[in-house]
């Protein structure tokens, strides 16, 4: 027999949360937020104050990410060896380019020249290569998949879908006993919070 308790409305805590970002299980999430916003204008016409109507523009998604700082970063796991988090890149934009020799000439010419065959390569679909990102920014879009259950056994999701991070920032003091890293996003779509059935 079910308790009076499980049949009632839920609430989730913070403790009750697990995040992951294309599956991957993101332990050291502090706190995540969203907004969604969209451009809309009045129309007026002549002799009335009033708008007549409102057009609907660009939608736009964007939110933040709080991290607690541990031993590593906190992308580390998503970003080492994981090929969902590879980039291609031009081979021209690489060091390995610009460190080549022209038969031990270094002249400017010669460098230029260097330069331009490997961008032509590079735009001819020739020469690309796949990193591993090195910046947040570099890690292609992901998903982050919001889990919520409860000690009544509830549980709901809700999702952000194609995350692009854009900036990362940091920072370290003796006066803090935690350290943290914090980054912004922009997203393509969610879905909003809806319970899961059983």
């Amino acid at each position: 027999m079910q308790s009076k308790y499980q049949k009632t409305y839920t609430t989730y805590a913070g403790s009750d949360i697990v995040a992951t970002f294309n599956g991957r299980v993101i332990g050291e999430l502090q706190a995540i937020t969203y907004s969604v916003t969209r451009e809309k204008a009045p129309v007026y016409t002549m002799g009335a104050p009033d708008p007549r109507s409102f057009s609907r523009g660009k939608r736009g998604i964007a939110g933040s990410l709080v991290f607690t700082v541990f031993d590593k970063d906190c992308f580390y796991n998503l970003k080492e060896g994981n090929v969902d988090a590879m980039y291609w890149t031009a081979a021209a934009n690489q060091p390995e380019y610009q460190n080549l020799s022209m038969n031990g000439s270094s002249t400017e010419e010669g460098w230029n020249d260097i330069q331009q065959e490997a961008m032509d390569n590079a735009i001819d679909g020739d020469e690309f290569v796949q990193l591993e990102a090195t910046y947040a920014d570099q890690i292609p879009p992901f998903d982050i998949t919001i889990s919520f259950k409860n000690e009544y056994g509830q549980a709901a999701t809700m999702s952000i879908l194609g995350v692009e991070i854009l900036n990362e920032g940091s920072g370290m003091s003796i006066d803090d006993i935690t350290t943290e890293k914090a980054c912004t996003f922009v997203a393509r779509g969610l879905t909003h919070l809806s319970p899961v059935n059983k």
